[in-house]
Parts: C-alpha cells; sequence; structure tokens
C-alpha cells in the first residue's frame, strides 16, 4: 500500500489507477468499474451501455480507460458513440476507437495499452444475416481476450451444403461459437461434424410463435449432440465463455 500512496504522491500514479489496485475497482458518479476482472477471471469488464445515459456511459468508459488502458463496451448507442468520443478528448493519453454500428460494441484503448494475444482460433458461425449482431458482439469480446477469430456467415440448415462447404475450417478451430434464430438447429448439426467445444447462441430472430428466441433456445437446451448454450442473444456471454476455452488451449500450448 505504502508504495501505491507514495507512487500517488510523486505523480507517477493517478488516483483512479491507485484505487483499481486497492480496491479492484474504480468508484464513479456512475457506478464502479471491476478494474480487476480481468486478473481475477480471465475476462475483461463490459459496460453494457444499454439503459445507461450517455454521460454515464463516458464515465465508466474514462474511468476504464485511466485504470487498465482499455474499455470494452456493449449495446452502444450513436449518441453514447459520440459522448465517448467527446470524453476521451479529455484525457493525457491518445485514445484508439474502434466501433462496430451493427454489433453495437465500442473498443477504445490507449496507445499504450498492450493488448494480449493468444495462440488459439475461434470459429464464429451464424445461421443467417440476421444473426450478425450477437455474432459481432461476441467476435468483440473474444479479439479483446486476444483470441484470434473466424468468422463462417451465412451458413444455415436450410441447406446444408453451406455448412459441409466450410467443414475443414469448422474442425480446425479450437471452439465454436454457433448463433442461431429460428428453430435454433445450427448449433446441433456443427457440434454433429466436429470434435471440439461448441457453444450454441439463440438468436430472437424468426416467425410468430417462438420467434422471439424461445424456439432457437428450447431446441438447442434439447439438442442430441453435445454443446453448451447460453441464454437468448446472449453475444458477450458465448463470446467470453470461448475466450476462456481459447486460453486454456494457448496456455497448454505454451502461448502467453
Amino acid at each position: 500500500m505504502r508504495e501505491v500512496l507514495e507512487a500517488v504522491a510523486a505523480g507517477e500514479l493517478s488516483p483512479a489507477d491507485a484505487e483499481a489496485r486497492l480496491a479492484g475497482y474504480v468508484t464513479t458518479g456512475a457506478g464502479r468499474f471491476d478494474a480487476a476482472r480481468e486478473r481475477r477471471r480471465g475476462v475483461p469488464e463490459g459496460i453494457l451501455a444499454a439503459d445507461k445515459t450517455p454521460d454515464e456511459v463516458a464515465d465508466l468508459t474514462t474511468a476504464a480507460l485511466r485504470a487498465t488502458g482499455r474499455a470494452l463496451l456493449t449495446r452502444v448507442s450513436g449518441a453514447d458513440v459520440d459522448a465517448v468520443s467527446e470524453a476521451v478528448g479529455s484525457l493525457d493519453a491518445a485514445v484508439e476507437l474502434s466501433h462496430d454500428e451493427r454489433a453495437r460494441t465500442l473498443l477504445a484503448r490507449t496507445a499504450e495499452y498492450e493488448p494480449p494475444s493468444l495462440d488459439a482460433t475461434v470459429a464464429i458461425v451464424t445461421g443467417g444475416t440476421a444473426d450478425a449482431a450477437v455474432a459481432g458482439e461476441a467476435a468483440a469480446v473474444l479479439g479483446a481476450m486476444g483470441a484470434a477469430v473466424e468468422r463462417i456467415e451465412d451458413v444455415g440448415v436450410a441447406h446444408l451444403g453451406r455448412v459441409l462447404d466450410h467443414l475443414e475450417t469448422l474442425r480446425a478451430a479450437d471452439v465454436l461459437v454457433v448463433a442461431a434464430g429460428r428453430e435454433g438447429a445450427l448449433p446441433t448439426v456443427v457440434a454433429g461434424l466436429v470434435d471440439t467445444p461448441v457453444i450454441g447462441v439463440p438468436v430472437s430472430t424468426g416467425y410468430g410463435h417462438g420467434g422471439d428466441g424461445e424456439a432457437a433456445l428450447a431446441g438447442m437446451l434439447q439438442s442430441c449432440t453435445v454443446l453448451s448454450v447460453v441464454n437468448t442473444d446472449a453475444g458477450f456471454v458465448a463470446g467470453a465463455q470461448a475466450g476462456l476455452v481459447a486460453r486454456a488451449v494457448s496456455d497448454a500450448r505454451g502461448g502467453e
């Protein structure tokens, strides 16, 4: 503790950095940012922008950048991106912003931040174009965790040939995230073709009864092939879980 306090007094450490090291989190007017989550859990803290004001989103983002050098935001709006862009301009360090409008994700990091790198590949598979937003959220988390990401898009079971065309890539991946709406059959089919872990993500796309993701979730839970299933539209959770598997694979290979 003394070393931290002395570093603050000498101007070598910001109060936010000191709080993050001592308490494991940073307190702001918008809430608390869990700066130690990645070190403790292996998954970076994500800032969920939904149901927060743009100012609150910007406040948490700057706190994250000061404490860790990086901020990962999900479910952002255009107003959130504008607020963050304006807020990071007040920081001493230069900040790079990467916004995926469709996935509604925003990654901010300082120039000094060194991103992790894993010796593992995660394939993210979608049944149709409507599943791209959820898949993009998973990809953003995996990118932040340092895994290599391979995207395989629009290979729904209405034409199995589309899946089989990518069989070599599917089997080469270390873990698969498979997102699908409607009846959610794609993860079951893919899991029957590979010997790697498959994480199914039901997506709230479809028609009429069960079209809100209920049918996809039920179908994946009843899969006759072995797979794991996350909640409807839970791209962040699927990406984080796949990232933990990827980290274990990388460690086993002697990676970082």
